[in-house]
């Protein structure tokens, strides 16, 4: 199921992906905590406007080296607040202190319920989906501000909740040229693992997410960079730096 959150009038609501119709069907409750219903109302797909499609409760926690050979203890480990958040299509403010910028194009993991201290067996029972992250840093900057500034977490543009993860494409585009792409089957550790190992750091809560570490970067080229990050399974998602 490929779920995304549409800014409506009525405020935020979450809709299921119809890809035959081309079209979004909008849902009464949180597909987290509620049931899966309708409301009847759709919406297609170049009618919408498509939102973070998870405003994480608790926190977002990123990852270093994970593309690299190494030992999952090593592996850097940062928090961002859920305020670096924004959504496709929302331009990032750059900080009036920061010199220069990076983008990060990485897939993300969706947490579903409560886990501490979780077996590698019953993992995946924690992960309620997956979705795109572009994990955007302020070069050179002291530890605690160059990831966790107001915007440095673009997501979207849904979330699969039963995406294969082991050979997807991941792509950075800036202005129109690419950056590169690497697949997830580079990933040295699985999703499975990568929850195991935060869970003995963190208690992980429902809406947390975990950005699994860069696949490709590429340093800012302007101050009004396009920066297009994609996933397959997922889509693509496309950030303004203003």
């Amino acid at each position: 199921m490929k779920l995304a959150r549409l800014g409506l009038d009525q405020g935020p609501r979450y809709a299921v992906l119809d890809e035959e119709s081309k079209s979004y069907i909008i849902l009464a409750d949180d597909p987290m905590f509620g049931k899966i219903e309708p409301t009847g109302q759709r919406l297609a797909l170049g009618e919408a406007r498509e939102v973070a499609p998870m405003l994480p409760r608790s926190k977002v926690i990123g990852l270093g080296g994970t593309y690299d050979l190494g030992e999952l203890r090593d592996l850097a480990v940062f928090l961002k607040p859920n305020t670096s958040v924004i959504g496709p299509d929302q331009p990032l403010v750059k900080p009036r202190w920061a010199e220069r910028l990076a983008y990060e194009a990485e897939l993300a993991i969706v947490i579903g319920r409560v886990a501490k201290d979780v077996p590698l067996a019953y993992a995946k029972e924690v992960i309620f989906g997956y979705t795109l992250a572009n994990d955007v840093t302020a070069v050179g900057a002291p530890a605690v501000l160059n990831k966790a500034f107001d915007g440095s977490c673009p997501l979207g543009p849904i979330i699969d909740t039963d995406l294969d993860t082991s050979d997807l494409e991941l792509e950075l585009v800036i202005n129109g040229r690419s950056m590169g792409s690497r697949s997830t089957s580079q990933l040295q550790y699985s999703p499975a693992e990568i929850v195991t190992y935060l869970s003995t750091i963190f208690t992980l809560l429902p809406g947390d997410v975990i950005l699994t570490g860069a696949a490709v970067q590429a340093p800012m080229e302007s101050l009004h960079d396009e920066v297009v990050v994609s996933l397959e399974g997922v889509g693509q998602m496309r950030t303004t730096i203003v």
